[in-house]
């Protein structure tokens, strides 16, 4: 017979319980309301992306040897997954045609000759089953478990006083396009979640000891695989987040040879998946990789004309900033056909500016050259690919291609010296945090939306008049925008008081490599 608990055990256990070990819980459930927002082949090239993702590692049913080698035999489910796509008033019930749909159809469309590193689809098509529906959901919560099972390894991993720049660099930069991308079936979620988690492993690695500090090192090379196994352009920026946080945290010169090893390596894994076949042509084809849909983001460039050389290059540096502020809304979300009401990006972009000043004002050298080098590159880098590739700001080259080097800026910009703190009050990191929920709450709800009734229909509830919704589940639109607005609204509240000045910095271990 098992006997109870004794009533000291519950006591002492409860006690070592506090409403931070909630936020994971929190932060997925956060997620994976995003993840069941949208149908299947909702994002940029889904439909390029799906199909890779079934044609990996020698196919499947759905995917068969065709004559050539650039081309594929696809199971006709996949020809209308997009049906839906860039017609905002068309909701997601055109779908139901395709599911259960017999034969197959001839396509060049998918990763068949190697534009993106094989990675990200090898390791989606363990997940990939006879039902596309059901394979394509586990793959986006698959995702989601993935960015939070790395951000609360970080946060338990990482000193104390570095936990702060991990919480304020997500919080400020993935609502609302991020939040989006990572819990779903694009490779340029694992972009965004390896960039992050290589910088901070990385500084964590050059500023702690023992046991600690080869964990920090594996979940660094965790945060390259994933970024360089998923996008070309994601190599770069984990080669970037590397040497970014090497200028932050290199210790002195004498001690190089105990740490400079371990980013050595991860640059060269970048290097091997960015020189694998056309992943060299990412700077020259606007991160594209000769898969571009084709579509634009509708706004902001009429009455241009044709424009090329200096007044393109011209015209494109003062467009710019058009095109970050992309990942805080002033983009639409999916093919580019969920627009967002404007208070989405104002609230989001209100929290990230807020935040930022609090970084600028606690500025070292080695800071301002690592911030000041990332701002370069998002300056230089998108205006080099737009006029080489003739094309202007809302063309070819979208935001979620800047979003994971959006990322290392604000976490370089985030970083603060060892027992230093950001200076933000309780009421500013109040305001912030309201900001954001409120951001993510009415972006979910619009995004639900366009695809339960298309944009045409307007109300909360979003069970009414519903035309499209995932198949056999039990829990309906509302339900899910609610309960992902809450979970989101509840881990905010929760990193509250992880966030603001007057909690003191508990006693961090000195760096390691500090010379005697």
């Amino acid at each position: 017979m098992t006997e109870a608990p004794a009533p000291g055990r519950l006591r002492a256990l409860s006690g070592r319980l506090r409403w931070i070990h909630l936020a994971p819980l929190l932060a997925f459930l956060a997620l994976s309301a995003w993840a069941f927002a949208s149908p299947v082949g909702a994002a940029p090239d889904d439909d390029f992306h799906l199909v890779s993702v079934w044609c990996a590692d020698g196919g499947s049913a759905q995917c068969t040897p065709a004559p050539a080698s650039d081309i594929r035999s696809i199971s006709s489910e996949f020809r209308g997954v997009t049906c839906y796509a860039q017609d905002a008033k068309r909701s997601a019930a055109c779908q139901e045609s395709t599911w259960g749909s017999t034969g197959h159809y001839y396509s060049t469309r998918g990763n068949f000759v190697g534009e993106y590193p094989p990675l990200y689809y090898a390791t989606m098509h363990l997940f990939a089953g006879n039902d596309i529906q059901s394979s394509a959901l586990v793959m986006r919560l698959i995702n989601a478990a993935l960015f939070v099972a790395l951000a609360a390894a970080l946060a338990a991993l990482l000193p104390v006083s570095r936990r702060r720049t991990l919480l304020w660099g997500w919080l400020v930069t993935l609502v609302p396009l991020g939040i989006f991308l990572i819990p779903s079936n694009n490779p340029s979620g694992w972009a965004i979640t390896g960039v992050g988690t290589a910088f901070l492993a990385l500084l964590g690695w050059f500023e702690t000891s023992g046991r600690r500090r080869w964990a920090l090192g594996a979940l660094f090379l965790v945060g390259v695989a994933m970024a360089a196994g998923a996008r070309g352009d994601g190599a770069v920026y984990a080669a970037g987040a590397a040497v970014v946080a090497a200028i932050i945290a290199l210790p002195p010169v004498r001690a190089w040879w105990r740490v400079l090893w371990l980013p050595a390596i991860g640059v060269v894994i970048a290097v091997v998946f960015f020189l694998m076949e056309g992943q060299t042509g990412v700077a020259s084809g606007g991160f594209s990789s000769g898969v571009a849909s084709g579509i634009t983001s509708g706004g902001g460039q009429g009455g241009t004309g044709q424009l090329s050389g200096v007044s393109l290059a011209a015209y494109n540096l003062l467009m710019l900033p058009f095109l970050w502020t992309g990942v805080w809304g002033t983009w639409a979300l999916g093919w580019f056909d969920t627009g967002l009401p404007a208070v989405v990006p104002a609230a989001a972009i209100l929290a990230f500016v807020a935040v930022a000043f609090a970084g600028l004002g606690i500025m070292t050298v080695r800071k301002a050259i690592a911030v000041g080098g990332v701002l370069i590159v998002l300056i230089v880098l998108p205006l080099y690919v737009l006029t080489v590739s003739g094309d202007k700001v809302g063309e070819a080259l979208q935001p979620r291609y800047l979003l994971p080097l959006i990322v290392l800026f604000a976490l370089a910009l985030l970083t603060v010296p060892r027992g230093r703190e950001l200076r933000l009050t309780r009421v500013q990191v109040a305001v912030i945090l309201v900001a954001l929920a409120l951001a993510n709450l009415v972006a979910l709800q619009v995004d639900i939306r366009r695809y339960v009734t298309g944009s045409g229909t307007q109300g909360l509830d979003l069970d009414k008049g519903a035309q499209w919704w995932w198949t056999g589940f039990p829990l309906g639109p509302t339900a899910v925008w609610l309960i992902g607005a809450l979970a989101f609204t509840g881990l905010l509240a929760i990193l509250w008081t992880r966030l603001t000045p007057e909690r003191a910095l508990e006693a961090a271990p000195a760096p390691a490599s500090r010379p005697a």
